[in-house]
């Protein structure tokens, strides 16, 4: 079991509660589950920011078309804030002179730049962080579970047995380091017919296996909807439907709520 460091602070900021989204695969829409979480809980009146950890592979600021705004000062600093909804982010991208620039950093690095990004940006007042995971159960996420005061997790998959193969080792890392896990977000489970309406599951019908398999609670199945596809490709996931993602916050701010009290 990996040693457990102190959690650190940051007393620039006044942040109520911190939620890591993990996947442990990559492709299975962990930045864009993460977004519209973000955009949910803003649309519902909550101060949000977004720090995006995935520091080789950002995706957090295409989403939001956020290219600039991040400046700091000699003890800070301060993250870009999106246009229509005032969603705080702060990512490796936003920090490098051309947006396709490679970051080329052993993991201990990377693992530390996180912990920076949560210690020195002035967040101001936030009701909630998301940290936006990469792939994977390595330097990120053992320098994160060790020294970030993480509320929970919440783990995003698609219904494939390959898939929850290789998230279920990310729910094992999170057990085995007590980090809570809310619960799991089933992402393109199905497409709806166009025509008539009727769901098709092209991966098969996988919900109740995977109930079964992480014994953990689903929070959502979501469809593959492709009109937040384009969106988030535009750059324009503000104006996504978030009608299915309004049922995960209620969930997760009673989870918090239990946690507290």
């Amino acid at each position: 079991m990996a040693e457990q460091t102190k959690a650190v602070t940051n007393e620039k900021s006044d942040v109520k509660a911190v939620i890591g989204v993990v996947s442990g695969k990559g492709g299975v829409g962990k930045s864009f589950s993460t977004a519209m979480l973000a955009v949910t809980l803003a649309k519902e009146g909550f101060k949000v920011g977004i720090l995006d950890a995935d520091i080789t592979g950002p995706s957090i600021p295409h989403l939001f078309n956020v290219e600039s705004g991040v400046y700091g000062d000699a003890v800070s600093i301060y993250p870009a804030v999106t246009r229509r909804l005032g969603i705080k982010v702060i990512s490796s991208s936003l920090l490098l002179t051309e947006d396709d620039d490679p970051i080329m950093w052993r993991g201990p690095l990377i693992g530390d730049l996180v912990t920076q990004f949560f210690t020195t940006v002035s967040w101001g007042e936030l009701d909630f962080l998301l940290l936006d995971f990469p792939p994977g159960t390595s330097d990120v996420a053992l320098s994160a579970y060790g020294s970030l005061p993480l509320d929970g997790i919440i783990l995003v998959t698609t219904p494939q047995t390959m898939v929850q193969t290789i998230v279920k080792k990310a729910v094992n890392m999170a057990e085995q380091l007590s980090v809570p896990i809310f619960g799991v977000i089933e992402n393109m489970a199905y497409i709806k017919c166009p025509k008539c309406g009727e769901k098709i599951n092209f991966y098969g019908d996988k919900l109740s296996d995977q109930k079964n398999y992480f014994d953990l609670p689903v929070l959502t199945s979501l469809p593959l909807e492709p009109k937040n596809t384009k969106l988030g490709d535009e750059g324009k996931i503000e104006l996504a439907d978030t009608t299915l993602f309004s049922e995960v916050v209620q969930q997760i701010i009673t989870k918090i709520g239990e946690k507290n009290d």
